[in-house]
């Protein structure tokens, strides 16, 4: 599962009891267990695999694999291999979404830090791995404390490939937003902020959730990314900040989002309406 609270838990066994409930025939299976027949199964729903980052070779060994065997998997494997590497920025910005600022680090290459600053034109940057998950090996750094992890980095980047942003202080300021989809059709949204101190707006790094009434203009522009690149997803989760009032995207979380389905009434029902249409 990874290192996730009781919430983001309390989450998938709230969703489970729920299925079961409405009477479908549902069970919880790892999916990197070797001894599991999946082809037996009418449909694999992907919910909280937090440690495929960490294993993610035999990820997209096991996605071949219930591909091969024509397993009905929710989300499509297509995409859950595409939304896998950070690298679907570059189709998104080519069909005219507003993505952060990026800085490309390949595998095995140098990370010169005064490059990268120089680039993205920000005091502060943010550095993470191209396929990530929770906040892992992420750094927020000014130019001296980028000069200073250089090494460290380096090391990392012998083994994956990174990428570098510029820190947004819109999101310790604002928050980001988060725009929950099933089957392509809004269902609600949450405004995630950083606890004081911190730049990670992850519930189990102490940030909050709150439920505005997300802006028209933003929720539209989450609903022409979903339109584009989730519309066949049984869920799809917006992550992105305002800034000059325009939604600029953060991630597109197409695997394992956190959900925040206790935020907002009847949010299972919708689920389970989106999924029974799915399996149909």
């Amino acid at each position: 599962m990874g290192n996730y609270t009781a919430n983001a838990d309390s989450e998938d066994e709230r969703l489970y009891q729920f299925l079961k409930g409405k009477g479908l025939p549902v069970s919880w299976q790892v999916w990197d267990d070797e001894s599991i027949e999946w082809s037996q199964f009418d449909a694999i729903i992907i919910k909280s695999p937090w440690d495929y980052f960490d294993k993610i070779d035999a990820f997209y060994t096991w996605l071949n694999k219930v591909e091969d065997a024509g397993c009905k998997v929710l989300n499509p494997v297509k995409t859950l291999r595409w939304n896998a590497d950070k690298l679907y920025f570059k189709d998104m910005q080519a069909e005219g979404v507003t993505i952060v600022p990026t800085v490309w680090l390949e595998q095995g290459s140098t990370f010169d830090a005064e490059k990268a600053f120089a680039e993205l034109g920000s005091e502060k940057i943010i550095v993470k791995p191209r396929v990530s998950g929770g906040a892992k090996n992420t750094f927020a750094l000014t130019i001296n404390e980028a000069l200073e992890k250089t090494s460290e980095i380096n090391q990392l980047l012998q083994h994956e490939g990174f990428l570098a942003q510029p820190f947004l202080e819109e999101i310790k300021t604002d928050g980001e937003w988060s725009f929950i989809f099933f089957n392509g059709t809004y269902s609600h949204t949450v405004l995630k902020t950083a606890k004081p101190g911190d730049f990670r707006v992850q519930h189990f790094f102490g940030g909050t959730v709150h439920t505005p009434i997300p802006p028209a203009n933003l929720l539209a522009t989450a609903q022409t990314i979903v339109d584009k690149f989730a519309k066949d997803c049984l869920y799809a989760r917006v992550d992105g900040v305002a800034l000059n009032n325009e939604l600029v995207l953060m991630e597109l979380e197409l695997i394992e989002p956190f959900l925040f389905l206790s935020t907002s009434e009847n949010s299972l029902e919708r689920y389970y309406e989106a999924l029974i249409a799915q399996l149909k």
